[in-house]
């Protein structure tokens, strides 16, 4: 029997579902300023100020945002990081608000929209990419999105509704093409599961070709540039993909909390088993199929956690029922571990604790000591150009081993005196030195990098690098080396010093 035309949302809890989303972007702007910038951020900022239509690594539009974040907010060289966090912390309420909605599409009242609006903001992924611009911000919004309307699309039948999917896929795949492993697990487990008659006539070919045409840019950038996406992603998988896949199932139990657990476990029974809810049940088969492609790929444990934020939102209906029929004491209990768990996760992922005691959590969430001490990097280089005699400095370089070192220098370097680095590292790799620049060269040679000088002559350390907070991230203590110049030509030399992850 077909229930989809017996099925209606139920009215949009506004009100509770505004204050909870309010109430997280005002915890991430009030936190946004207490320690630094992000590694990726500081990358960002650099390729914000040269957009173009693609970068080796990413898409377009993480870094426009952060430029219009920046512009609006402000963030200029020197600043701290708060401008550039003001979209974050608003995407962040978005992901909120885009998951008491899923809750509403899947059936869910007042109370169970509450309870994932309130499920999302506690939840260890939300809060961490709510914090920092990065990729994975805008990805979850558009996730949710794409999700959001694949949802009515197979409750209602309406093949316009594919228009809506490929235009929020199209845009999707202008931040991060992760989105694909959603297409690649939804339409499979649609053609398993039913309802099979979405997948049929005009529609579909219309919003496939929209989500093209609206990423048709970035395409046309990555084949132009032999899709280098390809081999960073081919990098990641290399280089971690064996530690990504022995994580990938118990940072499912981690991500959001653990207290979420037997939450979007009811999630996954309900879809699988309700009958009022037989339409929505491909959601139940694709989570699986995307942990399934992400175990294959090597990639990073986060990539399903969209889908599992869907699961949560599915079992936010029986759960608010359950704890209603249990009485005031059993929704204290819940509330009460909720709470506790939301506690731990504010702790792990973000700056709250003094800078010193980031080393207790560093070993769980290591982006809390990424944004500890690039300050102190550029005043050690600085230290260091500044034993560069003057009528050398126009032949000389200041060169960055990565992205997180040049976009350190690019931002606290200027007003210190420094010159804009070069690096080799990801799209920063587009600008080259010219080979009249055959004069010292200045770098920083941090931990992972152990033959770096060995494309330069004669090098010795002029000064060390401390984040005056014993926080063990890749730069603490790296010496930075004066060299008396590259041993080749840079033109040369460049294509040895280039890398993509």
């Amino acid at each position: 029997m077909n229930t989809r035309g017996l099925f209606a949302p139920k009215p949009f809890a506004r009100g509770p579902v505004a204050v909870v989303a309010a109430g997280v972007a005002t915890l991430q702007i009030a936190v946004a300023g207490r320690y630094g910038f992000h590694r990726d951020e500081l990358y960002f900022l650099i390729a914000g100020r040269h957009p173009a239509w693609g970068y080796v690594d990413q898409p377009p539009l993480t870094p426009l945002l952060g430029r219009v974040s920046t512009a609006l907010f402000g963030g200029g060289p020197g600043d701290g990081p708060v401008g550039l966090r003001i979209v974050p912390a608003l995407l962040c309420a978005a992901t909120v608000v885009l998951v008491a909605l899923l809750a509403r599409e899947l059936g869910g009242g007042r109370d169970a929209q509450l309870l994932a609006a309130g499920a999302a903001a506690c939840s260890a992924f939300v809060l961490a990419v709510g914090h920092l611009l990065n990729t994975a911000t805008f990805d979850l919004c558009a996730w949710l999105l794409v999700c959001l309307l694949a949802l009515r699309l197979l409750r209602t039948g309406d093949g316009r509704w594919w228009l809506a999917v490929g235009a929020a896929t199209g845009v999707a795949l202008l931040n991060k093409d992760l989105v694909l492993l959603l297409a690649a697990a939804l339409v499979p487990a649609v053609l398993l599961v039913g309802p099979r008659g979405v997948l049929r006539g005009r529609w579909p070919v219309a919003g496939l070709a929209l989500a093209a045409a609206v990423a048709l840019p970035n395409l046309w950038w990555q084949a132009a540039h032999g899709w280098p996406e390809l081999t960073v992603a081919g990098g990641i998988s290399g280089q971690d993909g064996a530690e990504n896949r022995l994580l990938l199932v118990p940072m499912q139990f981690l991500y959001l909390s653990p207290v979420l657990v037997p939450v979007w476990l009811a999630g996954f029974r309900r879809l699988r088993r309700d009958a009022e809810l037989a339409w929505a049940k491909p959601f139940a088969v694709a989570y699986p199929l995307v942990c399934l492609l992400v175990l294959a790929s090597g990639g990073k444990p986060y990539y399903a956690l969209p889908a599992l934020l869907v699961l949560t939102a599915a079992g936010c209906e029986p759960v608010a029922r359950r704890l209603t029929a249990g009485g005031p004491r059993r929704i204290r209990s819940f509330a009460g571990a909720l709470a506790l768990g939301a506690a731990v996760n504010l702790v792990v992922t973000l700056p709250v604790l003094p800078a010193r005691l980031t080393p207790a959590v560093d070993r769980i969430y290591r982006e809390q000591g990424e944004q500890i001490g690039w300050p102190e990097l550029a005043a050690a280089v600085a230290a260091g150009w500044a034993t560069v005699p003057p009528e050398l400095r126009d032949r000389a370089v200041v060169f960055a081993v990565n992205y997180g070192e040049a976009g350190a220098l690019a931002h606290y370097g200027p007003p210190l005196g420094l010159p804009a680095p070069y690096s080799g590292h990801m799209s920063l790799a587009d600008r080259e030195p010219p080979d009249s620049r055959d004069g010292p060269v200045l770098l920083v040679h941090p931990e992972g990098f152990p033959d770096v000088e060995r494309y330069f002559t004669g090098c010795h350390q002029v000064a060390r690098v401390d984040n005056g907070h014993g926080v063990r991230n890749e730069e603490q203590h790296a010496p930075v080396l004066v060299c008396p110049g590259p041993h080749r030509p840079w033109s040369e030399l460049w294509p040895e010093l280039r890398r993509y992850y």
